[in-house]
């Protein structure tokens, strides 16, 4: 079983490189929906098409990683239904997810399909880069966070303006739960007992969900 890494806190200074690691904890973690994000399309089970980035290969390379923080569910998502996945880099806690290593237009690219805006413009990572936390709008997936890095490479991120404590929680569906489930086991890291007890412990989950009942998602 692979290791999962730990993000070094100091952010690379100077101007962003050609690559990033694109931190992964909602459903892109699962490979097969990454690349929807990548190469376009509308995935099984979801009511969106994607139009995907302008270079559509696939990660260099995929790792685990453990981040400061806590994942919770919170906000209906259009796709799923059911609470969305977000990041509270301030929470206590420790949070799960897979860094993906991506070129800066791919990670734009990335970021702008989850703002519901059109990709195609290269992100200004100067301020995120600079103070860890840039806000680009007042959306769910609008705030870029920097928690550190991996291999001297900066380690990017996304999520919504608020933190964990001024949510209001919701439940996560089925089917995106089972992406979650799946892309934490792909990662390697984590074993099914594992990744159940997690994510059934995080707000808008817990009380909802069993870590028995996201095991036997993963059966379905």
């Amino acid at each position: 079983m692979t290791t999962a890494r730990r993000v070094q806190p100091v952010r690379p200074e100077g101007t962003a490189p050609a690559q990033v690691w694109y931190a992964a904890y909602g459903s892109n973690m699962h490979m097969n929906r990454l690349m929807y994000y990548l190469g376009g399309g509308q995935p099984p089970g979801a009511s969106r098409n994607y139009p995907g980035c302008r270079d559509s290969r696939p990660p260099v390379l995929s790792v685990p990683v453990e981040l400061r923080g806590a994942l919770y569910f919170a906000t209906e998502s259009p796709v799923w239904s059911g609470g969305r996945a977000f990041y509270d880099p301030y929470a206590t806690g420790r949070l799960y997810a897979r860094a993906h290593l991506v070129t800066v237009e791919q990670f734009s690219d990335i970021a702008a399909q989850e703002m519901y805006r059109e990709p195609g413009t290269d992100l200004d990572l100067t301020e995120v880069l600079r103070g860890g936390m840039a806000a680009l709008g007042r959306g769910p997936y609008e705030t870029l966070v920097c928690p550190g890095s991996l291999d001297g490479i900066p380690l990017l991120t996304f999520t919504a303006p608020w933190t964990v404590g001024e949510a209001e929680w919701l439940a996560p569906a089925p089917a995106y739960l089972r992406h979650l489930a799946r892309g934490l086991l792909e990662a390697g890291a984590w074993d099914v007992p594992a990744v159940s007890a997690y994510l059934q412990a995080c707000p808008g989950a817990a009380g909802h969900w069993s870590a028995h009942q996201i095991a036997d998602l993963l059966t379905q």
